[in-house]
């Protein structure tokens, strides 16, 4: 393989040989076989070609021939790199036994997350306070480099606590077999506690170091002790912050009303799916962000974002109460067909996939196997009564898998049930 000019045809241009290891953990990391060091040395390679505005030319054709070629992509949403073929009618095809035959590997539902998997790209951080003007020029060039700001609309503070729920496992639900006998909050939280231990908020500084997961910790005062004794060893140039989750059954302006509890009032209106055209009623994963404030002349909640989600047992994500139904729809589909010899894990995409048709986020993804014949199924849900039909996302949703989508009506008529029984079934 190549490094090749970027917008050239790899061919009639210099192009600059891959080291035979190189090549060989970029192919482990793309087919999905691959070690965190293959995953590290993937991504890095990547990241590099597109700050050097370079291709990737694939010698399965042979050195005489137009190679086949790959572009070095970012997925802003989920802060990660990855490689996307090149492909068009005049464009040269890969071998079908070339491992870049056929689009990056994602990983199936009921694969489980090693602990090993890392969670950003090398040296990759996750800070969502910024430093005081006057320091932004000690900030790390790396970062200006990938197209992180092209999703500023999406709160930076729910990104990273998307990322913690991501790492976690938690928008997963097993089969029925693999899941434990009682699920409780504490257990939700201890899941996100040891996710925050393989995020970093700033070089060097993991986030568990600096995570709270009870509102105790800002009454006591704990947490802002603890924010100022890590703030003496801060990275130069990065503005010290911890953070704080709680579950809320609600939110109101500012304040954020924890399970048990005082209230949290932030320095600004809290960020949430739940707005006048999308009321979506509690409860909620509220992540707080605390840092410097001068008016409170030390540090304070400055900034919080609540998440709806399932219960207080499964930290699923919703976006809608149609997406509450639904979810509550699936579980319960999943006891019939476990009953029937078939397991079925259920999950939340939390990012977008990718497809040949470009990026979609389906709102769930079920995975079905027969216990007799080993039988795989899937199957893409859509809660659709919230937004018109896009003729385009159901193309790229049907690259995943069938597509079946449930209004309000399906619900409450429980016709949603039967519907989704049968495409698993048939």
């Amino acid at each position: 393989m190549w490094l090749i000019d970027r917008n050239s045809d790899g061919f009639s241009a210099a192009r600059i040989p891959l080291p035979a290891l190189l090549h060989s953990a970029l192919v482990r990391w793309y087919t999905g076989d691959g070690s965190r060091r293959d995953e590290e040395a993937g991504i890095l390679l990547v990241q590099q070609a597109r700050i050097g505005e370079k291709w990737i030319a694939c010698d399965c054709l042979g050195s005489s021939c137009k190679p086949p070629i790959l572009t070095p992509a970012f997925l802003s949403e989920a802060e990660t790199y990855y490689l996307r073929r090149l492909t068009g009618s005049l464009r040269p095809e890969h071998l079908s036994t070339c491992p870049f035959f056929r689009d990056q590997a994602t990983n199936r539902i009921s694969q489980v997350r090693s602990p090993d998997t890392p969670a950003d790209p090398p040296g990759g951080y996750f800070e969502v306070l910024r430093p005081a003007p006057e320091q932004l020029a000690q900030r790390p060039d790396g970062e200006s480099n990938d197209d992180r700001t092209r999703a500023a609309s999406v709160p930076r503070l729910a990104r990273l606590l998307w990322r913690m729920l991501d790492v976690s496992g938690l928008a997963i639900a097993p089969p029925i077999l693999d899941e434990p006998a009682e699920r409780s909050i504490a257990q939700e939280f201890r899941a996100l506690s040891a996710a925050a231990g393989k995020l970093e908020i700033a070089p060097g500084v993991e986030l568990g170091r600096a995570l709270w997961t009870h509102a105790d910790a800002l009454h006591s005062r704990r947490a802002y002790a603890v924010i100022r004794s890590l703030a003496r060893g801060w990275p130069r140039g990065h503005a010290p912050q911890g953070f704080l989750t709680v579950f809320a059954q609600k939110v109101s302006g500012s304040t954020i009303y924890p399970a048990g509890a005082g209230p949290i009032t932030v320095a600004n209106r809290v960020q949430s799916p739940s707005v006048r055209g999308n009321p979506v009623k509690g409860p909620f994963l509220v992540i707080v962000v605390i840092g410097e404030y001068p008016e409170a002349h030390g540090y304070a909640p400055l900034r919080a974002y609540a998440q709806p989600i399932f219960s207080g047992n499964r930290f699923v994500p919703v976006e809608s109460e149609l997406e509450r139904g639904v979810l509550r729809t699936l579980f319960d589909i999943r006891w019939t067909l476990h009953r029937d010899g078939i397991d079925v894990a259920i999950e939340k995409p939390i990012f977008d996939r990718l497809t040949p048709l470009g990026s979609c986020r389906p709102d769930f993804l079920l995975e079905a196997r027969s216990r007799n014949t080993g039988e795989i199924r899937r199957l893409v849900v859509e809660a659709s009564g919230l937004r018109p039909s896009d003729a385009a996302a159901r193309r790229r949703l049907a690259q995943i898998a069938p597509v079946v989508a449930l209004s309000p009506k399906d619900i409450e008529t429980g016709q949603a049930c039967s519907m989704l029984v049968d495409a698993l079934r048939d």
